[in-house]
């Protein structure tokens, strides 16, 4: 049986059905294959990682590496001597990567106490799907260190800039304010918000998965700051408008008001403020009513100052001269069913008493003798019912109906500047027609180096130095606005004093307004004032904005250094015959 047992196993071993048949070579071949494959494997690795590590340095940078903005500083505002107006200052902003801000209790309330706010509110922040959150923007540089020292985990932070306004309250309406993405949103921020903001750069850098940089790769743009901007406001000027503006508003129990100060040579707007204005530092509880730019956004009717365009007008058609008589009595004019009146009964009066006593009759009398479409053309050539496209968010174009729609009573009314609307600042351009010999200049902004601004000629040379002598005729003794007066300078200028209109009706509310210029002889400053619905006991322009104009121009005369051109004792004696003998 042993035997049987081990012939049978010698004979399964050997049997020729399990001896293996495969050539010799293809096993060799297997093996080579193998190590082969390994070869190139290891000849790859050593090729990605040491040759040329670029491929796999660019994937794993993909994930890590970022290019972070670099924010460019906006261009500052200064006005025409350089003092400062609006300059951006160093800030930082704090953000976080919700998922990798794995704070703890203790840690969330550091942080909010560091920016100032609720730890509920800022855990509520952190606690939300999205990739990236601001958790405070425009902080101090010195809290952002404080925040860094913490070394929170997907807390970082940006440098970005905060604009600051040295002046603050007193060029709100003029200089305007940016929001927090420094983007201009009023006044000359806005208007020349191309020009102010810089050219961000960017750098890249490589963070880490909680968002920290830890390797500052290099700069791939450098930021470009912001153009500076240099005003034609001139701070003196504005400070002195701005404070009579506001004690004016305080004396009268005013609602509003504002003031336009103009270069008469350049057209250049050296100061303009209204009231309410606001704080651009502080605008927490900042109201529509404060944000107005009323000098520019606001329209009223300007009453008698008007007159003087009426009166150019029919001069320069030859239908009136400097003397014409117009009969004004008995103080009353019926036109249909509709009846005008003076504020005081007149008899006759002369071209330049309609002026100077501010006469409704005479106005509409010659307005009369004109065509409408010569007067509404009129009216266009000086700039109302056109936007003055100064850049200003909420330029008005005021309001002028098509002279084919207008009636005869309308266009009486509107010889003496009710039917028809303007902007303080279309007003305060358009005496420029006077100041200057007829022509008006355009307005500027900025500062003007070079020579005085040309104008289109609206009226005739000897028409704007009548009208001047008329307006002269108006500040003096026997005019509606001896308030007016300035010693030792000659002034010209216009009341105007207005009915507001309330739902379509005429409300016992006033407008009270001045436009006027000086030194009379050789015209440097025009100041336009306006009073809204003064109740204080006053109401008539003459009563009420005349003294405005007064100070303010006194002051703004002397702080640029012009000469009078008028002594003392004849400045408050002068009569209308003489001045216009000066002429």
């Amino acid at each position: 049986m042993k035997g049987f047992r081990g012939t049978l196993a010698h004979r399964f071993t050997e049997s020729p059905l399990l001896q293996l048949r495969l050539p010799p070579w293809r096993s060799r071949l297997i093996a080579v294959l193998i190590l082969s494959s390994f070869g190139v494997l290891i000849g790859r690795a050593f090729y990605l990682q040491v040759l040329n590590n670029d491929f796999l340095q660019e994937k794993g940078e993909s994930r890590y590496r970022r290019d972070i903005e670099i924010s460019a500083s906006r261009g500052r505002i200064a006005d025409r001597h350089g003092d400062v107006l609006a300059i951006s200052t160093p800030m930082k902003s704090i953000w976080a990567i919700p998922s990798a801000a794995t704070l703890t209790p203790e840690q969330t309330r550091q942080l909010a106490a560091l920016l100032e706010t609720d730890p509920a509110q800022l855990a509520r922040k952190l606690d939300t799907d999205k990739t990236f959150v601001f958790l405070r923007r425009q902080i101090p540089p010195t809290v952002a260190d404080q925040v860094a020292a913490l070394k929170l985990p997907g807390i970082g932070q940006d440098k970005e800039y905060r604009r600051f306004y040295p002046t603050g309250d007193m060029t709100a309406h003029m200089v305007g304010f940016t929001g927090v993405d420094d983007k201009g949103l009023e006044g000359v921020e806005l208007a020349f918000h191309g020009q102010l903001l810089g050219q961000p750069g960017s750098r890249s850098v490589i963070k880490d998965r909680r968002g920290q940089i830890v390797e500052d790769v290099g700069s791939i743009k450098a930021p470009r700051d912001g153009k500076d901007i240099r005003l034609a406001l001139d701070s003196k000027i504005q400070y002195v408008a701005y404070s009579h503006l506001k004690q004016a508003i305080a004396e009268n129990n005013a609602k509003a008001g504002g003031i336009v100060v103009l270069d008469a040579r350049t057209g250049e707007i050296l100061a303009l403020a209204n009231w309410p204005t606001y704080n651009p530092n502080n605008r927490e509880k900042l109201s529509g009513s404060q944000l107005r730019n009323r000098a520019v956004t606001d329209t009223f009717e300007p009453g008698s100052t008007l007159k003087p365009f009426t009166i150019a007008l029919a001069l320069d058609a030859g239908k009136v001269r400097f003397d014409t008589v117009i009969n004004c009595a008995p103080g009353r004019l019926t036109i249909g069913s509709a009846t005008i009146a003076d504020a005081h009964p007149h008899g006759a009066l002369t071209v330049a008493q309609v002026i100077q006593k501010s006469s409704n009759v005479g106005a509409a009398k010659i307005a009369a003798t004109m065509p409408a479409q010569k007067m509404w053309q009129m009216f266009d050539d000086v700039g109302f019912g056109q936007i003055p496209h100064l850049g200003f968010p909420g330029e008005v174009s005021g309001r002028v109906r098509p002279w084919k729609s207008w009636r005869p009573i309308e266009q009486a009314t509107m010889s003496y500047g009710h039917g028809i609307s303007v902007s303080l600042i279309q007003l305060a351009r358009a005496y420029s027609v006077f100041a200057r010999d007829g022509d008006l200049v355009p307005l500027s902004l900025t500062r003007i180096d070079g020579p005085a601004a040309h104008g289109a000629t609206v009226f005739s040379r000897q028409t704007a130095r009548d009208v001047r002598a008329m307006l002269e005729m108006a500040v003096q003794t026997g005019g509606t606005a001896p308030k007016a007066q300035i010693p030792g300078y000659r002034v010209a200028g216009k009341t105007g004093t207005a009915h507001k209109l309330e739902g379509g009706r005429y409300a016992r509310k006033y407008v009270s307004s001045f436009v006027g210029f000086a030194p009379a002889s050789d015209p440097r400053l025009i100041v336009a004032v306006m009073i809204d619905e003064p109740s204080g006991g006053k109401h008539y322009g003459g009563d009420v904005a005349a003294p405005v104009f007064a100070s303010v121009m006194s002051n703004s005369l002397r702080t640029l250094g012009v000469a009078p051109d008028l002594p003392l004792v004849v400045a408050q004696s002068a009569k209308s015959p003489t001045v216009k003998a000066k002429l």
